[in-house]
């Protein structure tokens, strides 16, 4: 069934895989579509990333206007922390952070289960392999600033980083464990996931699940971009930024003709 862009009023995506390149700024052409957006539509990105990451990545490649800002909504680490644009800068509008004990048990934790699954840290390794997101912790087996070459080569099929999960859910059931990104797990609080990112959209912006419209690269069951589809959220799914960009110019478009009534593309199809 074609989703009717009429009925949307915010457009929810991704951050790596999906606006950018892995851990790379945001080029210019997407952030000229993503304001574009901004005059018919709000949108918003959840990542697993810290909000750091996003002003590298994002907001390092954005540039609008500010009153079109003011429709644009970030939420870093699955919607852990939330940041709108407000009296000409971006504020927090709230974070839930992991307690000083519970990243230790985390930590800890990741350490016991590389050891189990066998893992050899690199000779070379760029940033921290094991960082703190406040109110996540990343594991990236090459570090956090590693070549995206060098990162999607080490575990393309995710079966590595399922051995470590493994042996990370039972060290602390407590915590949600997730694979992210190409070479990272994710840990969180339990129930911390992208679904929970859309229902912090519903109580903080107000926008039902039918007006809502995601895209990612991670749709697939097991991918951390499902959570979201499995919401009921409709959800598209993109190879990469390239077909992004093309999605969205058919919603630009479409929006820009909806007083002549509903329409449809062959791209605004549930994959």
């Amino acid at each position: 069934m074609d989703y009717d862009v009429g009925k949307k009023r915010i457009v929810i995506a991704d951050l790596d895989g999906t606006l950018t390149l892995s851990k790379t700024t945001m080029d210019r052409q997407m952030s000229d579509l993503i304001c574009e957006l901004l005059n018919y539509k709000d949108f918003a990105v959840i990542s697993g990333g810290a909000y750091r990451q996003f002003q590298k990545q994002f907001l390092g490649g954005l540039s609008c206007n500010s009153g079109n800002i003011s429709r644009l909504y970030l939420f870093p680490t699955n919607a852990t922390s939330f940041y709108k644009f407000d009296d000409g800068e971006w504020s927090l509008v709230y974070s839930e952070l992991l307690k000083p004990d519970e990243k230790k048990r985390i930590v800890e934790a990741f350490g016991t289960a590389l050891k189990q699954a066998r893992f050899e840290k690199p000779a070379h390794t760029y940033g921290e392999q094991i960082e703190d997101r406040g109110s996540q912790v990343t594991f990236s087996a090459f570090g956090q600033e590693t070549p995206l070459e060098i990162k999607g080569s080490w575990d393309p099929d995710g079966k590595k980083r399922l051995v470590i999960k493994g042996y990370l859910d039972k060290l602390i059931p407590e915590f949600e464990v997730r694979i992210g990104g190409t070479s990272s797990i994710d840990v969180t609080k339990k129930g911390i996931d992208k679904a929970y990112g859309i229902r912090k959209i519903n109580e903080n912006l107000g926008y039902s699940i039918g007006q809502m419209l995601f895209l990612g690269d991670a749709l697939f069951e097991g991918g951390n971009d499902y959570p979201v589809k499995r919401a009921g959220v409709d959800s598209i799914s993109v190879s990469g930024p390239e077909e992004t960009k093309k999605i969205l110019r058919e919603i630009i478009d479409m929006s820009k003709n909806s007083e002549k009534g509903s329409h449809t593309s062959m791209l605004l199809k549930p994959k």
